[in-house]
């Protein structure tokens, strides 16, 4: 069904059209002594001061940001008011140490997160989760706790693509992506885990190496028992953990060689084990009777077939073991996947080492534990009593070594075994491994090297964490711990401070409790490292680009969701004190307001919600990558200009703000309420979010600059001046209005974009009323109702207008357009005649279409270099353009025919609008404008889209007539033309 709304807008005569009334003019005359004269040994450099785009600008310079790019007052004067040399040799901010020691990915991500990963779980009690659980409930444990961790590595790796990462690991990706607070919070929770960590793992280092000397030795330990070696885990831990300090601080270079060996002892204990099950008699370890006494069978299905389903037996603290009781224990082996990233200030380049090593590492570690969990089960009984004589003199009257029951144990008393219950077997012993290897001893030595590497990872990583968190200064009193030593500035302050938390852990001993809260502080990293993608997402800020696509928000948010859940299952009461943690952490943050902004996505999130909570929004620093493009469109009544209209809501519909401006006269000040009213029920008819502002001003150009000061509130103001094109040249009051608008809009620091479409934009002389037609779409099934407007245009004969003009009227409302967006990006604007084309190839118009970047140079000798390192520019930007083209000759001079062409052109303006004297002095201006325009009708005249560097109307140095007549040729005969100009500061960025 459908019914008709009629909101008709009277057709109003604007201030300034794209037209004005026709005068008498002599033409200006162009001879031969204004002819530009090509030099080829001449750059372009030594013709303007313009820059070109290039990685140096674009790197943070702090409060001397644009020391490499000249300002707009520098432009528009074409003075340079810094020294060449100085600017020659201005470096950037943050420039690296070239002695400090870079890892690649697989020294740096692989083989770190393999040697965490690899723990003593697989030594110890992956067989335990075989034997409680079974093969197939034990695969979905490995299956299940991988998928977790590789949901976050996925997560991990977009924040990392997301831009260069510096030092801080998880802590740096979580702060820059949801802000301070959760960054805060998460980077002193993974410092402290951490640090408890290293005492843990110490721990398990020295309980490993009592079990081997008892095993092979009559030691009776140092100052404790067998039974009872708390004592001696302390005083060989001490020693051992004040070592790892010593090797932390030696440097990178040690570490790495030391984790080498780790790595390869771990490695050749894996092979032991798998050799071993092929070896049915004895061991090195153990006899053929007792190896097999204590539960080993060689590969048998008979063993497969009691392995299969779950059992879950009592443990020796009389609990009933559960599926979850054996998730949890089992989980803590995989979350190390951290490992490498914690080093991302030490690494070549983490946005390619830190989801290349990680996904490797989880893909290689899974199918390792999923592989010895089905070897387990296929080898080693999950109960047996250990007697040998069940197993080797076996008459019949002694129950099998599998049997269990009450019965079987009660004959194993009467006949005086040593075992009269079962102790062993995968379900309760932890020497499982160590059985079934063909050494054993290797076994141990995978343990040293499992239980020492990660400790060591942990003394590497959390005081990296620390240093990051006080460089960023967002708690009181933290910045001791910033200051670094030697090239790689490594963090020795924070070292210590890791070290005597992890001594007192150490000393403690007991450290169950402790460490279980540690592994809900990872697990609440990895919920918020989900989080972020998600939110990042979620509020589709220009800034959010990874070049890692792989990755889902709502797998993402299952993620987090998934972390959370498992933090409760695990231990609710462990998960409520890491939950009132972070919390008391994030108030903290949130009352101290730390004076940082690094565009995250809560940033991005304050920005789409502005309109409800403006305040907040305000207390919000600037920041490249929330950059937005916030339009004042100069659309005198915009049912007269739809098309300038949708084109500006391509830019900012649900991303940014857009202020529709019209300028009327004073004497019409009885009108404004009414203009206002008038335009609110067109943007809702057309679904267009935008404001209307009238401005009172009898000056055009005066009205625009008072719309730019007194437009937006806070961060809700303006950046952008958007305008239509003024192509007729009969007016020169009216043609001096126009470019004294784009001065007055540059003088204020706004970027400008004049639109040009073929046939113009404004149809106020075609267009009498506008008609809405309201569609409504009744689906039977489900009751549900879609509306959809459609608007029908007379003309003033009372007809509909013709369709190709409706086309026209709608261009950029209609079918999505195949092709290029050509961008040519001719000088270093910050970034802006970039950035634009981009976000328009996410609108569904535009989204088909791919981008082709053309750039000048200044080299023509260095074609292919220049090429390189536009296109490697491009990347750091996660840009995808199809093509990028470089443009060596544009002082070439321009052929005769254009010549001609722009000769013809200048006489259609005003007499004496355009001197000789200026067509004189500005001849190599005149040609660099008409090589463009035969490259741009060359180059572009199919695309669909060109979006071109404005050129800057110089003071006193051309006439606006001269000016215009440059616009005039560059973009006449063309698809729509977008000319941009940004305002020299970077809304671009490669970092994170």
């Amino acid at each position: 069904m459908s019914s008709r709304t009629r909101g008709s807008l009277a057709p109003r005569q604007d201030t300034v059209e794209d037209g004005y009334a026709n005068s008498a003019f002599q033409s200006a005359e162009w001879d031969d002594d204004d002819s530009y004269v090509y030099e080829p040994e001449k750059g372009l450099g030594k013709f303007t001061v313009e820059s070109f785009p290039s990685e140096q600008s674009f790197m943070p310079q702090g409060k001397d940001e644009m020391a490499l790019r000249p300002t707009l007052e520098e432009l528009m004067s074409e003075k340079k008011t810094k020294a060449v040399d100085e600017e020659a040799n201005a470096q950037p901010a943050c420039v690296p140490n070239s002695k400090a020691v870079k890892m690649g990915w697989i020294e740096g991500v692989l083989m770190r997160c393999l040697l965490n990963i690899w723990g003593v779980m697989l030594f110890l009690r992956l067989s335990w989760v075989v034997g409680q659980a079974g093969i197939i409930e034990g695969f979905f444990v490995v299956t299940v706790c991988n998928l977790i961790t590789a949901v976050t590595a996925l997560s991990m790796s977009a924040v990392a693509t997301n831009g260069r990462i510096a030092s801080g690991g998880v802590y740096y990706m979580i702060s820059r992506a949801l802000g301070p607070e959760f960054g805060g919070a998460i980077g002193l929770m993974f410092t402290l885990a951490n640090a408890i960590s290293v005492a843990t793992y110490t721990l398990g280092f020295v309980d490993n190496l009592l079990d081997l000397i008892y095993d092979v030795s009559d030691f009776n330990g140092i100052v404790a028992t067998k039974d009872n070696r708390l004592n001696d885990l302390r005083l060989i831990g001490a020693p051992v953990i004040v070592l790892l300090l010593i090797l932390a601080i030696v440097g990178m270079k040690w570490v790495t060689r030391v984790q080498k060996l780790l790595l390869v002892m771990l490695l050749l204990a894996q092979v032991d084990m798998l050799i071993g099950t092929f070896l049915t008699g004895g061991s090195a370890y153990s006899g053929n009777d007792e190896r097999h006494a204590k539960g080993f069978t060689g590969w048998s299905l008979d063993t497969a077939e009691r392995n299969y389903k779950a059992q879950y037996l009592v443990n020796a603290n009389g609990f009933q073991e559960t599926f979850m009781s054996v998730f949890g224990v089992f989980f803590t082996a995989v979350t190390g996947i951290v490992a490498g990233a914690n080093l991302s200030g030490d690494l070549k380049d983490p946005s390619y080492s830190i989801p290349k090593g990680t996904l490797i590492a989880i893909a290689g570690t899974y199918i390792s534990y999923a592989g010895f969990a089905v070897v387990v089960g296929f080898n080693f009984l999950p109960e047996a009593s250990g007697n040998i004589e069940e197993y080797a003199n076996n008459t019949g009257d002694l129950p099998q070594i599998y049997n269990c029951t009450p019965e079987a144990n009660a004959v194993r008393e009467a006949y005086g075994l040593n075992f009269t219950s079962c102790k062993f077997g995968s379900a309760y012993d932890q020497k499982v491994m160590t059985y079934m290897s063909a050494t054993g001893y290797l076994v141990y030595l995978g343990c040293y090297g499992a239980t020492l590497s990660s400790a060591i990872a942990s003394l590497e990583g959390a005081p990296r964490v620390l240093q990051a968190v006080a460089r960023d200064r967002i708690y009181p009193k933290l910045d001791f711990f910033a200051v670094g030593t030697g090239p790689s500035n490594a963090p020795l302050r924070g070292s210590v401070l890791v070290f005597c938390i992890g001594f007192g852990c150490l000393m403690i001993g007991e450290l169950n409790t402790i460490g279980a809260l540690a592994s809900n502080f990872f697990l609440a990293a990895y919920a918020l490292m989900n989080l972020s993608v998600f939110h990042s997402s979620m509020t589709k800020s220009p800034g959010w680009r990874p070049t890692f696509k792989f990755y889902n928000k709502w797998i993402s948010l299952l993620g987090a969701f998934g972390c959370v859940i498992l933090m409760f299952l695990m231990d609710w009461v462990l998960a409520i004190i890491t939950f009132v943690i972070i919390v008391g952490l994030y108030a903290l943050l949130f009352y101290l307001k730390p004076e940082v902004s690094w565009g995250s996505s809560a940033e991005s999130l304050k920005f789409l919600n502005a309109l409800n909570n403006t305040y907040a929004l305000n207390e919000v620093k600037d920041h490249i990558k929330s950059y937005r493009p916030k339009i004042i469109l100069l659309t005198g009544n915009p049912a007269h200009r739809q098309s300038l209209v949708d084109f500006g809501n391509l830019l900012t519909k649900k991303l940014s703000l857009m202020i529709c401006t019209q300028i009327i006269p004073v004497d019409q000040k009885d009108q404004i309420e009414t203009i206002k009213e008038e335009s609110k029920i067109w943007f809702k008819n057309h679904h267009i979010k935008a404001f209307s502002s009238v401005v009172l001003n009898d000056s055009y150009s005066e009205g625009v600059k008072n719309a730019v000061m007194i437009s937006g509130l806070g961060k809700l103001s303006p950046n952008l001046v958007m305008m239509g094109f003024q192509s007729k040249k009969d007016s020169l009051p009216a043609i001096n209005e126009y470019v004294n608008t784009i001065t007055t809009s540059l003088q204020a620091r706004m970027s400008v974009c004049i639109l040009r479409i073929p046939g113009g934009q404004d149809y106020s002389a075609l267009i009498a009323t506008e008609e809405t037609v309201i569609i409504q779409d009744t689906l039977e099934r489900e009751k549900n109702k879609k509306r959809k407007n459609k608007s029908v245009y007379y003309g003033k004969d009372g007809r509909c207008l013709a369709s190709h003009i409706v086309d026209d009227i709608e261009q950029f409302r209609g079918k999505a357009k195949l092709g290029f967006v050509d961008v040519w990006w001719l000088y270093d604007d910050g970034g802006l005649t970039l950035l634009l084309p981009y976000i328009l190839t996410t609108r569904r118009q535009y989204r088909n279409c791919k981008l082709r970047v053309f750039f000048l140079t200044d080299k023509p000798g260095e074609f292919d270099e220049d090429t390189k390192s536009f296109a490697s520019l491009l990347a750091k930007f996660r840009i995808d353009v199809a093509a990028v083209f470089v443009i060596p000759d544009i002082t070439k001079k321009a052929n005769n025919e254009t010549f001609a062409e722009f000769q013809q052109l200048i006489s259609k303006y005003p007499a004496g609008s355009i001197p000789k004297a200026d067509l004189h002095a500005n001849s190599e201006r005149t040609n660099r404008c008409l090589r463009k325009a035969e490259l741009l009708r060359e180059r572009s005249h199919k695309s669909e889209l060109i979006v071109l560097t404005l050129p800057l109307p110089v003071k006193e140095q051309f006439s606006p007539a001269l000016y215009m007549a440059w616009l005039e040729m560059m973009t006449k005969g063309l698809p729509p033309v977008l000319l941009t100009r940004g305002n020299q500061t970077s809304v671009l960025t490669f970092y994170s």
